[in-house]
């Protein structure tokens, strides 16, 4: 299998007229957990999860203990994406520290694979409730629903408010008294969030990521990546793609 043939997917869902790439499902489920999409999440935990040892290395000659340490490594990863995404970090590891412990009283498949399916489900209901704990109106809530959903097109306020049935200078009042930010600035941040994890987790370049994420041009997503981050998109990745990589390369 070449390595194009394990390039990353977009870190969001696109319409049938977006851009396809090629896809890596694993990321795809743990950025699922992390913008709290629960309906995601449960589909893709009907696989079973001790069905999932394409890849994996063998922990132990004992095989319900090899998924019992397969499973750990799981739910540390998902704490660090939660972390990543706005979880509190003693939240997201008392809650992998919980689970860990409860797998390690499981006694068979079936029951591992239905932990696995509560742990993944209970990450992303609190990933959800923390996207939205400030939001109290329903348009607004609907809103960002829709923001995290089609970061792929350029997204105006007018749309929105169509979208929700309130006027536009209504739903622009009560988003920024809500979130605090306008609308657009709250687009433009959910963008370059989701850019910057593109960069660190997949092999997306800054062009394709610009193109992707709906930006103007590159340049001008270059411009206020930098002024966000302190560093232009290339660098960044540059910088922190190689630490992932190099953890991954200690892993194996």
């Amino acid at each position: 299998m070449s390595k194009r043939d394990i390039v990353y997917r977009e870190y969001v869902r696109r319409e049938s007229d977006f851009i396809r790439a090629p896809y890596n499902p694993e990321l795809e489920f743990y950025t699922a957990i992390r913008s709290g999409d629960i309906k995601l999440v449960n589909e893709m935990c009907k696989h079973p999860f001790t069905e999932k040892e394409e890849g994996w290395g063998k922990l132990s000659q004992d095989y319900c203990q090899h998924i019992k340490y397969h499973f750990a490594i799981t739910m540390a990863l998902i704490a660090r994406y939660c972390i990543d995404g706005g979880l509190e970090v003693s939240k997201a590891y008392d809650l992998s520290d919980y689970y860990i412990q409860k797998c390690d009283l499981c006694k068979n498949d079936s029951e591992i694979n239905a932990l696995h399916r509560e742990a993944c489900l209970e990450y992303a209901q609190k990933m959800q409730e923390l996207r939205k704990h400030k939001i109290c109106s329903m348009p607004v809530a609907k809103s960002i629903d829709y923001i995290s959903d089609h970061l792929h097109k350029k997204i105006t306020v007018s749309e929105l408010a169509e979208k929700t049935g309130v006027s536009v200078s209504h739903l622009s009042r009560e988003f920024k008294k809500e979130t605090g930010m306008t609308v657009s600035a709250y687009i433009q941040d959910m963008k370059l969030d989701t850019a910057k994890n593109m960069l660190v987790y997949s092999e997306f370049g800054p062009a394709e990521i610009a193109a992707i994420l709906a930006f103007s041009d590159q340049s001008y997503f270059t411009e206020v990546f930098r002024k966000k981050y302190g560093v232009p998109p290339g660098k960044y990745k540059k910088v922190h793609f190689r630490q992932i990589s190099l953890e991954k390369g200690r892993k194996k």
